[in-house]
């Protein structure tokens, strides 16, 4: 099949090869505009753009999706399909009526719960035990589109971002390709979601990423989880920002929120509004990530100081 492929970040690559491994065949990818990166600001092209030129593919890299030049250069490539994985801007009607087959999704959570920008980080957060991949039809409203096909996925309570995205990115390209084969037989089906179960996963502001002592640990274990590698939850210390890279959640051990109960051979001791975290792994303002254990070496006797 003629497949016009969108996407941005890691998690579309897999997506991509899947379907130039299953044959299809692919005139043009689309991908998010270069970005600085760094300290030094270097220019930096997404993933997908990076693999798809050594694959030797060309590939678009419009500020604006929705522009009627874009459109009608897209259109010029006669597309069958539209594949959207992660791409990074909204969709308007005309760009979902290019291809006969119309546009594709493949949405990283089992809708019609947690719609939005943040799927992943979310399902962690909130501490949920299941997740998984739904491909779905495109429509106007946020992931709404009718579901081709859904499977879902466990969430180990030890798994981090990292390690969730990568294994759902898997998921999700094996059954991009079984959806697109579905299509091509004319044999994909149409489930209408549920919007009265809908749940949203909107993108992640800096106030999601800091911690709240008045929280469970439990709570705080999951925030910690969900944001790591990015964008890293964090707290205060002495005013500065002190990123929380593993944690560790205890039930049974009781304080004021933010205090600092004790130092061990695992790390540093911390009060929540319920039960206390064990910060196992941290990174100090200007350092780079170290165990929690060497950073309160250093802090001398901050038993019963505060966390912010």
């Amino acid at each position: 099949m003629r497949v016009i492929f969108l996407g941005s970040p890691a998690f579309a690559v897999p997506s991509l090869l899947g379907l130039l491994a299953a044959g299809h065949e692919i005139p043009l990818v689309v991908s998010q505009p270069d970005k600085t990166k760094g300290r030094k600001a270097v220019l930096t092209p997404t993933p997908v753009k990076e693999v798809a030129r050594t694959k030797g593919l060309p590939v678009l890299t419009p500020v604006d999706i929705n522009c009627p030049e874009i459109l009608k250069e897209l259109a010029s490539h006669q597309p069958e399909l539209m594949v959207t994985v992660a791409y990074g801007q909204i969709f308007k009607q005309p760009f979902l009526d290019l291809a006969p087959l119309g546009a594709i999704n493949v949405h990283a959570s089992l809708l019609p719960h947690y719609r939005g920008a943040a799927p992943i980080h979310w399902s962690i957060i909130n501490g949920e035990k299941e997740t998984g991949i739904t491909i779905m039809h495109m429509a106007k409203g946020l992931d709404s589109g009718d579901i081709i096909l859904q499977q879902a996925m466990p969430i180990n309570p030890e798994v981090n971002l990292g390690q969730l995205y990568d294994a759902l990115a898997e998921m999700g390209s094996k059954l991009l390709v079984n959806a697109v084969e579905l299509l091509a037989l004319g044999k994909a089906p149409r489930i209408p979601q549920d919007a009265t179960l809908a749940t949203y996963a909107p993108l992640l502001k800096r106030e999601h990423e800091k911690l709240d002592w008045q929280r469970s640990a439990v709570f705080l274990a999951n925030q910690v989880r969900g944001m790591n590698p990015c964008p890293g939850a964090f707290c205060l210390w002495q005013g500065k920002p002190l990123k929380i890279w593993q944690a560790e959640a205890f039930a049974d051990i009781c304080g004021k929120p933010g205090e600092i109960l004790a130092k061990t051979p695992s790390g540093l001791l911390v009060a929540c509004g319920n039960g206390a975290l064990l910060l196992k792994e941290v990174q100090p303002a200007g350092k780079n990530k170290m165990p929690a254990e060497d950073w309160a070496r250093g802090l001398g006797n901050c038993v019963g100081q505060y966390l912010s």
